[in-house]
């Protein structure tokens, strides 16, 4: 069966139709649950939660475009509102610190260290630091995702870098001692 087919017959509730679908997008889906989730079980949980938003929009999509890129705003979407509803993306101020550059050794640091220092991030600043650096968003497009102010998004991104700064050089330093 086409995958067009599939789509089509997802939007009749067909459930073979349907297992096809999630074992065609279920791994590329998760990855991105597991970039915006703090954790392995908050990852699972947004990844159930947006499979049935998706089941239950398929019918809407106008097959114009990726279908595995509308899967992927879905899945995003069901986050972030997640997010908005808990709150968590809120900043009082929106004071924004001076940009950061982050100098890397990379015999030092590995791509799973720096993937953990982004997880133990705080929600706001993973959520946006996420959505500019990882996957190329401007600061208005986060600001209307996130229903945050574009200076709230610009000050989130700051001080997720210099978090970042502040972890790297911690580790290279403990690492030059030894």
């Amino acid at each position: 069966m086409s995958l067009n087919e599939l789509i089509k017959q997802c939007a009749k509730n067909d459930r073979k139709a349907q297992k096809e679908i999630y074992q065609l997008f279920a791994d590329k889906l998760f990855s991105i649950c597991l970039k915006y989730s703090k954790n392995k079980q908050e990852a699972q949980d947004n990844f159930q939660d947006g499979f049935i938003t998706i089941f239950n929009k398929i019918g809407q999509f106008k097959f114009k475009g990726s279908f595995e890129g509308w899967l992927k705003r879905i899945m995003v979407n069901t986050i972030l509102l997640k997010y908005r509803q808990k709150n968590v993306l809120n900043l009082v101020t929106e004071e924004i610190p001076e940009e950061v550059i982050v100098d890397i050794d990379d015999d030092e640091v590995s791509l799973d260290f720096l993937l953990n220092l982004i997880h133990e991030l705080p929600d706001r600043y993973r959520m946006v630091f996420n959505l500019y650096v990882l996957d190329g968003y401007s600061h208005r497009e986060i600001s209307k995702m996130l229903q945050i102010a574009e200076g709230t998004s610009k000050s989130n991104l700051a001080r997720a870098r210099a978090i970042l700064k502040r972890k790297i050089e911690l580790h290279q330093e403990s690492q030059q001692s030894i």
